[in-house]
């Protein structure tokens, strides 16, 4: 009797186990070891194989990157090896490119090795000032251009800090600051060329991302009536710490509802989420992105509580999620090499608006940063347009936020709603495609 009900209880916990929340997730994540080990792996194909070609399109033969700890430059720390999470002291790396013989020099002039990538190239005990072995080593390369991290528009392209920009061209002769240009089109194209080895690891990291999303919007997290919009929240950050991720930035799950008035744009986007009860019948939309091995994504998706008495999604929300992947469709079809991202973007609202829909897309380059370096295909607020960043071309093997959102008007809830999509998109050679699958359908959950 004993062995029986011995059995029966491991039987029950089988059971139990084929049903836990964490079926969700179906990508395994690596250890820190070898998270580390990709990391300066993926780094190295870049440094080899992506950086030269980057050089020399944009006519650079040497690019000068300055940073002090703690105070790092956004491009420059994206070529720290993984076991550096920050600078140290004053970090100077060089790059020269020889176009003519085909290389690429990687210096440091700091006291040590960055990395196995870097190496260090300045003997402190035989010359203890750091600028007057800076001016050795670009003396005897003689370059044509010497590129640093100098933007009006681009942030991140603007990473050069004004004492160590001041302290550079003090210690520098003449005739190597007036070599001085901004790299910027440098470091647009660095930060947002995407390597085939790294759009394997993307498209796992996405795949993470709406598994988690998946556990979020399920009866496993919500309870109608009891989860507030802020449980569901804190569920996901707590998912992502589990899984020894990192968000980006703080998640949000609204709600909209039958009876609660549709707030404008200005509101759902400049104001903070209410906090709201989770009740049957809502529609509820999340916003949330993670960080993987030094990549990031983000992404907006819906679901909804079924009613007791519904075993679907209503057809007349199936009918409005439509017209949100139908926006989708209008935006990546415009989507072509060269055109600037303000030419998209009005293109795609023209478009738009002739086949009766009412869009807005805010669509913004996504990969090294969650909001990153390239062209911006309109923003919330600026729907005529984006100065500059948006003139700014769509160039190939890049990735972009495909955000976007279309107001529908439900006459079942005598109301209008708002249908608010993301996904991680990826634009080839010529093509468009998303990362890992979009969402096509609202999520039906079903709930006690």
């Amino acid at each position: 009797m004993r062995y029986t009900l011995l059995f029966i209880l491991f039987l029950s916990f089988i059971s139990c186990k084929e049903e836990s929340p964490a079926e969700f997730q179906t990508i395994p994540i690596l250890s820190e070891k070898e998270r580390a080990i990709v990391e300066d792996e993926l780094l190295e194909d870049r440094f080899q194989n992506l950086l030269p070609k980057l050089m020399d399109d944009a006519d650079l033969d040497m690019w000068l990157l300055i940073s002090r700890e703690y105070n790092e430059d956004p491009i420059l720390k994206t070529m720290l090896p993984a076991t550096w999470l920050n600078a140290r002291r004053r970090t100077i790396i060089v790059f020269y490119r020889d176009k003519e013989k085909n290389t690429l020099e990687r210096l440091a002039v700091a006291r040590y090795d960055i990395g196995k990538s870097i190496k260090s190239a300045w003997n402190k005990e035989k010359e203890p000032n750091q600028w007057k072995a800076l001016e050795k080593i670009i003396t005897e390369r003689n370059p044509r251009k010497i590129g640093l991290n100098i933007s009006t528009h681009f942030n991140i392209a603007d990473g050069l800090v004004k004492t160590d920009y001041d302290e550079l061209k003090a210690n520098m002769p003449k005739s190597i600051s007036d070599k001085f240009v901004s790299a910027e089109k440098l470091g647009i194209a660095w930060i947002e060329t995407r390597t085939e080895k790294e759009m394997k690891y993307f498209r796992d990291l996405v795949k993470i991302t709406h598994d988690i999303i998946d556990e979020a919007f399920s009866d496993a997290v919500i309870t109608p009536g009891e989860t507030t919009t802020d449980d569901v929240v804190w569920f996901m950050r707590d998912k992502v710490t589990e899984l020894g991720l990192e968000t980006w930035f703080h998640p949000t799950i609204d709600v909209q509802r039958a009876k609660a008035v549709l707030k404008s744009e200005v509101e759902s986007f400049s104001k903070g989420k209410p906090v709201d009860v989770i009740q049957k019948g809502d529609l509820i939309h999340c916003d949330f992105g993670i960080t993987y091995l030094g990549l990031n994504t983000d992404c907006q998706q819906h679901g909804y509580l079924l009613k007791d008495d519904e075993s679907d999604v209503p057809q007349f929300l199936k009918d409005a999620f439509k017209e949100g992947n139908r926006v989708q469709d209008i935006l990546t079809t415009n989507m072509k090499s060269g055109r600037t991202g303000n030419e998209i973007l009005l293109a795609s609202l023209k478009q738009g608006k002739e086949e009766g829909l009412r869009p807005s897309i805010y669509t913004h380059p996504l990969g090294t940063y969650g909001h990153s370096a390239g062209t911006t295909i309109g923003m919330w607020d600026s729907q005529g347009g984006v100065p500059f960043n948006g003139d700014y071309p769509l160039m190939k093997n890049t990735a972009y936020a495909i955000e976007l959102n279309t107001t529908v008007n439900v006459k079942e809830w005598n109301k209008d709603i708002r249908i608010m999509l993301e996904e991680a998109g990826f634009f080839g050679d010529g093509t468009f495609e998303y990362v890992n699958t979009r969402q096509t359908a609202i999520k039906p959950i079903t709930t006690n």
